[in-house]
């Protein structure tokens, strides 16, 4: 079973995976959607925390380490800052983290990770600036956007022909790039989440 859940509080997120649990979904991968097995229903526990590595071997030792404290990784890979970790030896603590601090701190990955790619999309947005490819002026008079000779001195079944086909072409010459600034937006609002769940952990 697949489902579609989009978190940055990952109390949340643990909360929800552990309720997954007790009705019998196990966590088995996390890749743009959370894939669960049928299991029997247990009282798991399950954490989250936020690395990325920068190869195969940092991220082995990472995960080695917490295996030997009992907490089994479930999903996540080096490339994908989600790590989680299910608890698997009655001796483990109950989290993987041993203070307010260190929980609180992946939340600080996870609003510099946001925030990088802002960043890294507003170069972009002066690229199409720069070649012209946004046209504010078309926002104002839609017009503009239809390549068509004569389309708007058409009448009847032929304007309507013509219209429809080159619709889809004018939406996308003219508002496709605003999906730029719609991410950028997003992003950083997810980084100020993120960052404000930080200051709030790191306090508590």
């Amino acid at each position: 079973m697949r489902k579609i859940k989009f978190f940055i509080d990952y109390d949340k997120e643990e909360k929800w995976l552990n309720d997954m649990a007790k009705k019998g979904y196990e966590l088995e991968d996390v890749i743009f959607t959370y894939k669960f097995r049928k299991v029997k229903p247990e009282d798991a526990i399950i954490r989250i925390d936020f690395r990325k590595f920068n190869n195969q071997e940092d991220f082995i030792d990472y995960t080695t380490l917490f295996e030997d404290s009992g907490w089994k990784h479930i999903a996540g890979s080096k490339f994908y800052g989600a790590q989680y970790f299910k608890k698997v030896s009655e001796n483990s603590q109950e989290d993987i983290f041993s203070d307010a601090m260190s929980k609180a701190g992946k939340y600080k990955r996870l609003s510099n990770m946001w925030a990088s790619l802002a960043i890294v999309y507003l170069p972009l947005l002066g690229f199409l600036n720069s070649f012209r490819s946004i046209n504010v002026n078309a926002m104002m008079n839609p017009k503009l956007l239809y390549f068509t000779p004569g389309l708007w001195e058409m009448s009847g079944f032929t304007f309507w022909r013509h219209f429809l086909f080159e619709t889809p072409f004018a939406i996308s010459r003219g508002f496709i790039w605003l999906l730029i600034p719609l991410l950028i937006i997003t992003y950083i609002l997810c980084a100020v989440k993120a960052e404000l769940l930080y200051r709030r952990r790191k306090e508590m």
